[in-house]
């Protein structure tokens, strides 16, 4: 396993060497006159350090390499960077990853370090050289990171957090809150903690950037993740509502509306002419009870089998009616394009957003 990760890294450096070269081959008078790789043993010293001759004097350059690029382990490069720099000032940082978020790329511009990413990003400014190339996509995103943050069980986490970002969580609280195992809150504080959304502290964590959190989960979100089942009935919207809510009453069933339903009565501005709901179990009885028939287009009444019930953390209700909360509304409305668009913005800056 020591041999597979020297490997990896050694390939990387390779890789950061390569991708520092192609950003300062950009510049006419700058050459590269010595390359040093690799830690001197028993020594804290960078992954690259280089001497470089400009126009009118030679630049020290140290460089550090990460596998991440993460804010948290930017930051932490960063300030690898910054110690150097301490014991010699005339030395440029500079820190290459596989790739610079916004966000980490303004943390390395805010403490005067440079950095190139493997996706051709860049910003390098020391002397009288200035290069700077941003735009550049994430050539290979780090999925399976973003499947784990935003599995069923996961997202169980994410919606304690974001219904009350204020309140600060030990994590056996919030695994038994969330119903999950401790490991999985551990595994979930660890990814938040490397995107720095959450704040730690004795007292516990809690979370500090709700907005890109829930921006990040809509990305990877999609309502059809539950099974949805399209109906017609000639009832108005309301009272299929009402009988919805009586029907799963006396089955003891659980359920809740959803999209335009739950956004309606939580932020009254919406309108709508379809219906839709989850509903825990058997949607047959449902349907039956309410005289729905079940079509293939023109329907006014969808019907969800939950994916996970963490889709009903935070149910409340509104005259009689259940409705899911508006953080699970806001996810049902974001992938629907237009009117649906436009409702989970209204509802993410009127209601979520003021309670935050």
């Amino acid at each position: 396993m020591d041999i597979i990760m020297k490997t990896t890294e050694k390939r990387l450096v390779e890789e950061a060497d390569k991708a520092l070269r192609r950003c300062l081959e950009q510049v006419p008078s700058l050459a590269i006159k010595r390359v040093q790789k690799g830690a001197r043993p028993g020594t804290i010293s960078p992954d690259l350090a280089l001497k470089l001759k400009t126009s009118d004097a030679e630049q020290a350059v140290v460089v550090e390499v990460r596998s991440s690029g993460q804010p948290r382990v930017v930051r932490e490069a960063v300030n690898q960077l910054l110690q150097y720099r301490s014991k010699n000032p005339e030395v440029y940082g500079v820190l290459v990853a596989p790739y610079l978020s916004p966000q980490s790329a303004e943390v390395c511009a805010e403490n005067g370090i440079g950095y190139v990413d493997l996706a051709g990003n860049c910003r390098l400014r020391f002397r009288q050289v200035y290069v700077e190339r941003k735009g550049r996509p994430n050539p290979a995103p780090q999925r399976r990171n973003l499947r784990s943050l935003y599995s069923p069980r996961a997202t169980r986490v994410l919606r304690v957090l974001l219904l009350d970002p204020k309140k600060t969580w030990k994590l056996q609280p919030l695994a038994q809150e969330s119903g999950v195992s401790l490991g999985q809150v551990f595994n979930v504080k660890k990814m938040l903690a490397d995107r720095e959304w959450i704040r730690s502290s004795e007292e516990g964590l809690r979370l500090v950037e709700p907005t890109p959190l829930l921006a990040e989960w809509s990305e990877n979100y999609s309502y059809r993740r539950n099974t949805p089942r399209d109906f017609y009935s000639l009832d108005l919207p309301g009272d299929v509502e009402t009988k919805l809510a009586g029907a799963c009453r006396d089955a003891g069933i659980t359920y809740a509306l959803t999209g335009f339903s739950a956004a309606a009565r939580l932020a009254p501005a919406v309108r709508y002419q379809r219906v839709t709901a989850y509903v825990q179990d058997d949607i047959n009885d449902i349907a039956q009870r309410l005289g729905l028939k079940e079509v293939t287009s023109g329907a006014n009444v969808t019907l969800l089998s939950p994916y996970d019930e963490g889709v009903f953390y935070g149910v409340s209700g509104v005259n009689g009616v259940e409705i899911v909360s508006a953080v699970q509304a806001y996810l049902d409305l974001v992938g629907y394009r237009g009117r649906g668009e436009e409702a989970a913005t209204f509802l993410l800056e009127q209601v979520i957003q003021r309670r935050w």
